[in-house]
């Protein structure tokens, strides 16, 4: 994704496409998990058939190689795994931690505000139903609540990352193959982790999502070295315009939507692997995934792009997104909090605005806090400030 071939990324320097990818994710994660509002419609899944959750997944394993490929490239060892999984376990803390505020949100809601309806949906009925059990799901992954459920695969595709990006340095197609054969294995096999006290598996299965996962790592261990994993041809570009565009109609088109879900129906009912042709985001289907390879295709292109994520009125983004976990958990928590207030006072447009604007105002004030108060090791430091 290098923008001048052999020109190596120099070490501890971020890319700043990555940081405004990143924060672009989460500004629309945020919409996308408060439902019900106009916002939601401004978001890339209203255009195309993947969402924000395929990139913020795809550029965690670029920013994964970029972190811990320098500590691996000489082999697997101890203080490059160490890295990885202290972050995987700092991953799961702030999942617990997002999970018992969202706990405590619609309990308060419920008990003060009129706002049961809320235990009705995602995945809040053990809560009432099974509380004991709930408890044992919440702490073991086995149960997660719904808009608070990417981290524990995040939490588990960072304790395979230092493997991951080993074979990536030392046989970038042997990863490549790795990461397509079990993908596709997942989604023949309905491989999955377990859930507790429900039946099936998570909605976020990391066997299926680190396929996404590992093409980021791939990609930034290329970016390291100044160079692009897919090199640009037009004989890619051409037909991943053509895709965006034609997915871009499908996307608002119900005449469509109802014609090639017939086509599908039809395809198949001569057993095609479902995963190879539904939507179905817990398994990375053919669609979802070709959608988003397309996209991250064609704004990996050097000439518009980087000029964009590395301009000035950018910088609140790039900001949200190098704090991102930090950002993600208060997102998360403030999109609970305002699905609470909807359920409890629908309200309108204005109270949505000020839920939506409002809460992302709080998420860039605190990446900008942090930023002021720690900034990044790399960060340039202000001249007699």
């Amino acid at each position: 994704m290098a923008d001048h071939p052999h020109v190596p990324l120099a070490g501890g320097a971020r890319d700043p496409r990555l940081d405004f990818f990143r924060g672009v994710s989460l500004v629309m994660i945020y919409m996308n998990h408060v439902p019900g509002t106009f916002y939601e419609n401004l978001t890339s899944r209203n255009y195309g058939l993947s969402d924000a959750a395929e990139g913020f997944v795809f550029m965690s394993g670029c920013a994964a190689a970029l972190a811990y490929g320098p500590k691996l490239k000489d082999g697997l060892n101890w203080p490059g795994i160490r890295k990885c999984w202290g972050r995987a376990w700092l991953l799961y803390l702030v999942h617990i931690f997002i999970s018992a505020w969202a706990i405590a949100i619609a309990a308060g809601a419920t008990l003060w505000f009129g706002g049961g309806e809320m235990l009705k949906h995602n995945a809040f009925g053990p809560l009432t139903e099974t509380p004991l059990a709930f408890l044992v799901g919440i702490a073991t992954l086995g149960h997660q609540l719904g808009y608070v459920n990417i981290l524990p695969m995040y939490a588990v595709l960072l304790l395979w990352a230092p493997f991951l990006i080993r074979l990536g340095q030392r046989k970038p197609m042997g990863l490549l193959a790795f990461t397509i054969g079990l993908w596709a294995l997942a989604g023949w096999f309905g491989l999955d982790l377990p859930n507790y006290p429900f039946d099936g598996g998570w909605f976020f299965n990391p066997f299926s999502w680190q396929l996404l996962f590992s093409l980021g790592i791939l990609t930034g261990l290329f970016l390291r070295r100044g160079e692009r994993f897919v090199p640009i041809w037009k004989a890619l570009i051409v037909p991943a315009v053509i895709w965006l565009v034609f997915c871009a109609f499908w996307a608002q088109s119900p005449d469509l939507q109802a014609q090639f879900g017939h086509v599908i129906w039809t395809i198949l009912q001569y057993d095609v692997p479902r995963f190879l042709v539904d939507f179905d985001k817990t398994y990375v289907s053919g669609p979802r995934l070709t959608h988003f390879l397309a996209l991250a295709y064609i704004l990996s292109l050097p000439w518009l792009v980087p000029s964009i994520a590395a301009s000035r009125v950018m910088k609140p983004i790039r900001t949200m997104g190098k704090q991102g976990l930090q950002v993600f958990a208060l997102g998360t928590v403030l999109a609970i909090f305002s699905q609470a207030v909807k359920t409890s006072h629908p309200g309108g447009f204005w109270q949505d605005t000020v839920l939506i604007l409002g809460g992302l105002g709080l998420q860039w004030a605190l990446a900008a806090v942090r930023e002021h108060i720690k900034p990044h090791p790399t960060a340039p430091k202000a001249a007699g400030v």
